[in-house]
């Protein structure tokens, strides 16, 4: 939820789910996923399925990842406020339009320090809208620059973890800086921390881990001007486990009705 308080304020939804692919070795990862962006009177829909590859490399590990989905775009014209209804840019009423999207992403990893390059919608897909085709809504690439570094304190239950990000589409640009103390304990994980975007915004964050389940939430307080109750509210929810189907031993049941 995004500058609340604001009518027809943007709201985002993800699911997903990813696991590896053991016919292939641990170094061999697929998944799948869905997002919902809607914001104004545009709602974007992307379905996805990925598939990532990890390998050893100079004392570290490069991770790589491809990421294929089926863009459908809206644009709701029946909630458009219009002066002049005959304009012929702007549809009257719920036109659709969907088209193929593709992403990549590269990360090194070399114990404690990370860096990472990704580029979103690399096809730069033109959706054309509603059944007459007469409107065209064109998504340019979007470019992204990530590293961090972890740093370990005297007591071993405590970490810092930093790391920034860029992201521009050649026109616009946003960084973030970050910052999060985690506690690693024997039953449950906790973290804590800040991030700030010059010129636009302060975040915090908190969240755990316990039995797998991790919990986070974070509220992003703009510095623009609209004010601290406008900011915006992110919950994350998640389950993590481990599944290997071929160890012995493993997944015996005494009874076939109980899996």
């Amino acid at each position: 939820m995004q500058m609340m308080g604001f009518e027809n304020a943007p709201s985002v939804m993800f699911a997903g789910v990813d696991l590896p692919l053991f016919f292939f070795g641990p170094k061999h990862g697929a998944g799948a996923g869905f997002l919902n962006d809607e914001i104004g009177l545009f709602s974007h829909k992307k379905f996805y399925v990925q598939y990532a590859f990890h390998q050893k490399l100079w004392g570290g590990r490069i991770s790589g990842g491809l990421r294929a989905g089926f863009l459908s775009e809206t644009f709701d014209g029946t909630k458009a406020d219009l002066e002049e209804s005959s304009d012929p840019a702007i549809p009257t009423s719920s036109v659709t339009g969907s088209g193929f999207d593709l992403d990549f992403g590269v990360r090194y990893t070399h114990k404690a320090w990370f860096a990472g390059f990704s580029m979103m919608h690399c096809t730069s897909p033109t959706v054309e809208l509603g059944d007459e085709k007469v409107n065209e809504l064109s998504i340019v690439p979007v470019f992204y620059l990530t590293g961090g570094y972890n740093i370990r304190l005297k007591s071993p239950f405590y970490t810092i973890h930093t790391n920034a990000m860029v992201r521009t589409d050649g026109v616009a640009w946003r960084g973030d800086v970050t910052a999060r103390l985690a506690y690693n304990g024997n039953k449950y994980h906790l973290y804590g921390g800040a991030s700030y975007s010059p010129l636009n915004s302060v975040t915090f964050l908190v969240g755990c881990d316990f039995h797998g389940v991790n919990i986070g939430y974070s509220y992003e307080l703009y510095t623009a001007g609209i004010g601290a109750a406008n900011g915006s509210h992110e919950l994350v929810l998640s389950y993590q486990t481990d599944l290997d189907l071929f160890k012995k031993g493993k997944n015996k049941h005494k009874s076939v009705r109980i899996l």
